[in-house]
Order: C-alpha cells, then structure tokens, then sequence
C-alpha cells in the first residue's frame, strides 16, 4: 500500500502524527492512547499495515 493512502487511512480512523524519528514518524490513536511507528518508505507491505492497524486497535484496510 502507498504510504499517502495508509496515512489518510490511519487519518479516517482518529490516529494522528506524533513526532518524527530517525527512519520512521510516530504515530498515535487519540481514542485509545495507542502508539506505534509508520516507516517513511513510499510503499508499505500489506502484511505491517495489518500490523500497524492492529497495534493502533483500528480495523484493517
């Protein structure tokens, strides 16, 4: 998945930017105080989108 899209996404379901890292941005789930790290490269595997939905506690896309 493209990085834009899955920003948007995360974006749809109440989860915003945090801070930048060194290679990653953080990102946080204003609902439920959830916090992960999103990698700054263009495409993202399905597989660690999933991942990332599932740490954030949001539906998967």
């Amino acid at each position: 998945m493209k990085r834009i899209k899955f920003i948007k996404y995360l974006n749809e379901h109440n989860c915003g930017f945090v801070k930048h890292g060194g290679k990653h941005d953080k990102y946080m789930n204003h609902g439920n105080g959830k916090r992960t790290n999103i990698p700054r490269h263009p495409d993202i595997d399905d597989d660690l989108c999933s991942l990332i939905c599932k740490q954030l506690e949001i539906p998967k896309p």
